[in-house]
């Protein structure tokens, strides 16, 4: 299955980016997402030393934008700040030559009906803002963990088809979030050719994800097992020991194709 790519979530500073990406490049990892979590700590210039490297190392790269984020808040300045934070994203992204900026849309607030459509017109919003800036970048909403926290499958299928938006699958947070991971019923909701995914092992009770843990072989087999065949798939993972499970999952790879 060569049209997987595997990698891990965080490329750590950007004065030691470039051995970190060689080093990625030796485990024969594919790519790399860059974990804006607090902040964007990179500028332009780093940004382009980041691209050249990133390409000598055949390593692709995407982005987390900041964790700070609800586009459904009943606040205009938070939905104004978030949207900034996000566009700030794009901006660097550009620069980096990652192809999406991926995000956690906001939680669902008291009115949850009105959630979709007020998440719907931001991405709109913020789309408007990156084609006028001629960046090569796209918003890739999350699907969350947490069932009070906007971002099933369906939503961010729906906001995919209506919006033009790319998405990112979290198979741990579908899991977490409805207990099971249907993977027929993902396939139908996601008919796009390339898939951005994130994957690790999840802890998760009642009301959702608790939090990430380190993932087994045996969850890596099935998941190779249920991933369509016809599609370029990228898997970011986001387990504490993301290298040593990233090589794992390359391993349990290589089987599989042999």
């Amino acid at each position: 299955m060569t049209n997987i790519k595997i990698g891990p979530s965080g490329l750590g500073p950007a004065s030691s980016a470039e051995k970190v990406l060689e080093e990625y490049s030796k485990k024969e990892f594919g790519n790399c997402e860059i974990a804006f979590t607090y902040q964007v700590y990179i500028n332009s210039k780093q940004a382009k030393e980041i691209e050249k490297a990133s390409k000598k190392y055949g390593i692709k790269l995407s982005i987390h934008a900041p964790y700070y984020v609800n586009l459904n808040s009943e606040e205009k300045e938070k939905i104004e700040a978030s949207k900034k934070r996000i566009l700030k994203c794009c901006e660097i992204g550009d620069k980096l030559g990652a192809e999406i900026v991926v995000f956690h849309s906001g939680f669902y607030g008291k009115k949850k009906e009105e959630a979709y459509e007020n998440i719907k017109k931001e991405i709109i919003e913020m789309q408007k803002e990156i084609k006028k800036n001629n960046w090569k970048i796209k918003l890739a909403p999350e699907t969350m963990g947490k069932i009070n926290v906007f971002g099933s499958a369906e939503e961010i299928s729906n906001l995919a088809k209506e919006t033009g938006c790319s998405f990112c699958i979290d198979f741990a947070h579908i899991l977490a979030r409805d207990k099971k991971v249907d993977y027929e019923k993902i396939k139908k909701l996601f008919p796009q050719k390339e898939w951005h995914c994130h994957f690790s092992g999840i802890e998760y009770g009642e009301k959702g994800e608790r939090n990430h843990i380190n993932l087994k072989k045996e969850q890596w087999e099935e998941l190779f097992e249920n991933l369509p065949k016809d599609k370029k798939i990228t898997i970011v993972c986001e387990s504490p020991s993301r290298i040593e499970n990233c090589v794992e999952g390359l391993s349990v790879l290589k089987k599989e194709d042999n």
